[in-house]
């Protein structure tokens, strides 16, 4: 009985020695309230195949596509398949960074970023793993806000960079880099800050005021674009997406 129970343990240990790391790494998220992220993650054949594969037989697998009723911020993403018999390596993940601002369902927006996979790449441009087996991709957000219609209501447009590890942002959108080889166990978290302060989305729209913004007049609400042109005394009401009227953002009344 000894001896079969050393056996079946040296069988089960010999298993797990040719098991090797698993075939997937998990990507995840830490984001502020109220927000989600989508990844659709892209395949292509290995290096060296000569294989090819339909498009509609390698479709990206889309993670939280329903980001508003069913997110999770857990994704188990594959590093090798094999599809028709043609060996595939994930290549990239395209992000979209969404946040609702409203309850309608049309108040969201979102910004995109990308995370590429390759066999090779320069030290300078790969990201790297603690000891824990953690990467980090680091991103700023912040909302811009504008007017639309006669009744100038509020829409916000999200806009995401790259940025550092304490929330500096950086040019470009957020991105991030590794190879094939340095997935496997791993997990790649996706860290998002979101900047304290709101601003127009772009300029003479609005006039900063000790308390917030002011919308200008322009040549009047059915100015769409109402820019101020050096009249930063007449200023319109606005609609906020609940629909209270106000006269200054974000507080609504002054």
């Amino acid at each position: 009985m000894q001896a079969f129970a050393a056996l079946t343990g040296c069988l089960a240990l010999a298993a797990g020695c040719r098991a090797g790391p698993p075939n997937t790494f998990t990507f995840t998220a830490d984001l502020p309230p109220g927000f989600a992220y989508v990844a659709a993650v892209h395949y292509v054949p290995e290096r060296g195949q000569t294989c090819t594969v339909e498009r509609r037989d390698n479709l990206a697998p889309v993670f939280n596509s329903q980001w508003r009723t069913d997110y999770r911020p857990d994704a188990e993403i594959t590093v090798r398949k094999t599809v028709k018999g043609c060996p595939l390596v994930v290549r990239k993940i395209a992000l979209k960074i969404n946040s609702a601002y409203g309850k309608d369902w049309g108040d969201i927006s979102g910004d995109e970023g990308m995370v590429i996979i390759r066999d090779v790449l320069e030290e300078r441009y790969k990201n790297t793993f603690n000891p824990a087996g953690e990467s980090y991709i680091y991103s700023q957000c912040e909302w811009w806000f504008r007017t639309v219609g006669t009744n100038r209501r509020i829409v916000k447009i999200l806009d995401c960079t790259t940025s550092d590890d304490q929330g500096a942002r950086k040019q470009g959108k957020t991105f991030s880099a590794y190879t094939l080889d340095q997935l496997q166990g791993k997990t790649v978290k996706l860290k998002v800050r979101l900047a304290k302060e709101e601003r127009p989305g772009w300029g003479d729209t609005w006039v900063k005021v000790p308390n917030g913004w002011k919308r200008c007049l322009g040549d009047g609400y059915e100015d769409q674009e109402a820019y101020c042109h050096g009249n930063y005394t007449d200023f319109s009401i606005f609609r906020m997406p609940d629909g209270r009227v106000c006269t200054i953002y974000p507080g609504c009344t002054e």
